[in-house]
Order: structure tokens, then C-alpha cells, then sequence
């Protein structure tokens, strides 16, 4: 374990570094979009490797998740990018480009919808691990402007898919939630996340996860729809049932903890 530990903080120096090396390097060149940092050939395979090795040993990084997602996930961008260009509904989220941020979304209001509505689900959820949409990271690495965008969009989704999932954030909960948009995305930081995650269950966390969750997040990942051609904002109001039972999505197994039973509700355990 100290050799891991020993690892994993020499992860973090070299990826601090590689920031600041590539951010030094490369600030004569235009950038292509707002927070853009160009990388060459090698400073990508480092990050690569480097962020990689940080999420197999601790899944919950979200620094490291972040940049292995960008620095790996150019292909995987690029599918994604041309399956939201043949939906409708995705084909007007890529020319509208809209964001999740509190300067977009009025969290407010959304505290003031019915309790079993998408949008007071959302904020509920916002509330209760007192997140702010504005803490999804900014994507710097991905070099072209759309598949940048794909890639902020799936970012900021994600808390809304923890919603529409009734996930909580443990690590059984992001486990579904990873497998459920790896299946969907082909994002390597997805599946890693998935699988390194499940590795570092809770003995009872384990066996709810190849109990009924595993089987739940492969359902939802291969027969619901493709989350990132849902424009979640425009379900604000919705109901969640009736939002997720649209989406082809079944609605969250029963947690079982012990001898105590208790439905993981709005992304919340007590």
C-alpha cells in the first residue's frame, strides 16, 4: 500500500508539472477555444500514462479523471460527436451548445418545481453533497473546438445523470453511473473508472453490485437512450419516472445494507 500511495503522489507531481511545462510551452500559440492548451506528441502519451495510473489507483481523482478523459478519449470523442450529428435532438445540442452552469440554470426556480419533478430531483441532489454545476472542470486538451464541447458536455451532464439514475456519489453509485456512460461514450476514463471502481467496493457494496446494479448499468447502457442526445434542460418540470421511463431507463434497483432495506432516492443515502 505505500508503494501505491508512493505512486500515486508521484502521479500528481508529474501531472502538475506537465501542466505547467505544456501550459509554458505552448503559450505563444493561439489557442483554438477559451482555456485551450495545445500538447505535443509526447507530453499527450505522458499525460496518458500518467492520469491513467492515478484513476486505476484512485477512481474518485477527479483532476486525474479529467485529464485522462481528454488526453484518451479523441476517438471516442469523434464517435460520439457523429452519432449526436445523426439525433435530431443531438444535432441541435452540437449548434446550440448549451451549458450547465448556475449563469444558465436557474437553480432557484428548480427548488420551487413539484418534489417529484427531473429539475427539484436535480438541485435536491446539488443540495444535499453541496455541489455547484460550476465545479465540472474546463476541458483544455482536446484540440478541436467540437469535440471539445462533446467532451464539456458529457462533464456536465453527469451530475444529471446521477439524478436521473437515483445514484448516490459512494463508489458503488459512480461505479453504475461510470459503466452506464462507458457503455454509451467508448470513453476509456469511463470504463477505467468502472472497472478500477468495482475493484474497491465495500464488501456489501460488492454484492449489490453483482447482485442487481451490474445488471441494472449494462441494461441502461445498451437498451436506454443515448444520455448525450437527451437535452436534459427542456425536462426540468417533467416528473422522473415518467422522464426516465421516456428514456427506455428502468428505474433504480433496491439497495440492500444488511439486514436493512432502503431505495436510493434523488441520488441520496442516509
Amino acid at each position: 500500500m505505500l508503494r501505491l500511495s508512493a505512486l500515486g503522489s508521484a502521479v500528481t507531481i508529474r501531472l502538475s508539472w506537465s501542466r505547467t511545462l505544456t501550459t509554458a510551452m505552448n503559450s505563444a500559440q493561439p489557442p483554438s477555444y477559451e482555456g485551450h492548451i495545445t500538447l505535443t506528441t509526447l507530453q499527450r502519451m505522458l499525460l496518458v500514462v500518467g492520469s491513467g495510473i492515478g484513476c486505476f489507483l484512485n477512481p474518485r481523482r477527479a483532476d486525474l479523471l479529467s485529464t485522462f478523459g481528454e488526453t484518451s478519449g479523441t476517438f471516442a470523442l469523434k464517435r460520439m460527436l457523429e452519432r449526436m450529428s445523426l439525433d435530431p435532438v443531438g444535432r441541435r445540442i452540437l449548434t446550440e451548445r448549451p451549458r450547465i452552469r448556475t449563469n444558465t440554470v436557474d437553480l432557484d426556480r428548480l427548488r420551487k418545481l413539484p418534489p417529484n419533478s427531473f429539475g427539484n430531483a436535480y438541485v435536491a441532489f446539488l443540495d444535499h453533497y453541496k455541489y455547484s454545476p460550476d465545479e465540472r472542470h474546463l476541458v483544455h486538451f482536446v484540440d478541436d473546438p467540437d469535440l471539445a464541447y462533446v467532451m464539456q458536455r458529457y462533464r456536465e451532464v453527469h451530475d444529471l445523470v446521477h439524478t436521473l439514475l437515483e445514484q448516490p456519489t459512494d463508489m458503488l453509485g459512480e461505479v453504475v453511473v461510470k459503466w452506464v456512460e462507458g457503455i454509451q461514450t467508448g470513453l476509456p476514463m469511463c470504463l477505467t473508472g468502472g472497472f478500477a471502481g468495482s475493484l474497491r467496493l465495500a464488501p456489501i457494496q460488492t454484492r449489490n453490485y453483482l447482485n442487481t446494479h451490474l445488471d441494472y448499468a449494462l441494461r441502461v447502457g445498451f437498451e436506454g437512450r443515448s444520455l448525450m442526445n437527451v437535452y436534459f434542460e427542456e425536462h426540468w418540470e417533467q416528473p422522473l419516472d415518467e422522464f426516465r421511463s421516456s428514456l427506455n431507463i428502468p428505474p433504480p434497483p433496491v439497495r440492500h445494507f444488511g439486514r436493512k432495506r432502503q431505495k436510493a432516492s434523488t441520488g441520496v443515502t442516509a
